[in-house]
């Protein structure tokens, strides 16, 4: 995909981000089947998805978008059903991926900025914190732009499962 950097030089890239910002979150946007990928590029992409251990990411499977260079200059070269299957292998490896980093959080007290209500009910609140990660905790006395202490209790691949300490701060 025309990339200007090695490998080695991607994975320098990350350990210097952890050890300069050890709690940043890092995501990723992956494409399976990009034209001429074969089945050892794919295996590379696992290998470095299981260094890194990306919070979340994007995943599709590789489709022509009309005007751009690859649509132009390149053939669409991988069948629909190898696309998909490592597709599935990335997502798979994602969630695995992303179940240990929320895991990290158990028993940890975040700061979390409240968004809206929670989509699976009304009687919780749905923020963030600031490493953009989902949290989820009982209302109480709280409103919507209200930063939150939070303590984890338990997690999903994607959202903290908390509860709510006190307000840190109102904006």
């Amino acid at each position: 995909m025309n990339r200007l950097h090695t490998r080695q030089e991607y994975f320098d890239l990350i350990d210097n981000i952890r050890k300069i910002i050890p709690t940043c979150s890092i995501s990723q946007d992956l494409i399976a089947g990009f034209p001429t990928e074969t089945e050892e590029d794919h295996q590379d992409t696992l290998s470095l998805m299981d260094y890194v251990q990306y919070h979340f990411g994007f995943m599709f499977s590789y489709s022509e978008r009309p005007g751009t260079l690859a649509m132009r200059k390149l053939k669409d070269d991988i069948p629909e059903k190898i696309k998909l299957r490592r597709l599935q292998e990335i997502i798979e490896k994602q969630r695995l991926h992303s179940r240990f980093r929320t895991s990290e959080y158990k028993n940890k007290t975040v700061c979390v900025l409240i968004e809206r209500e929670s989509k699976k009910s009304k009687h919780e609140w749905s923020g963030r914190t600031s490493q953009n990660t989902v949290v989820v905790f009982p209302k109480e006395n709280y409103s919507v732009g209200d930063f939150v202490d939070v303590k984890i209790n338990d997690c999903t691949s994607a959202t903290l499962i908390g509860s709510p300490l006190r307000i840190s701060k109102k904006i």
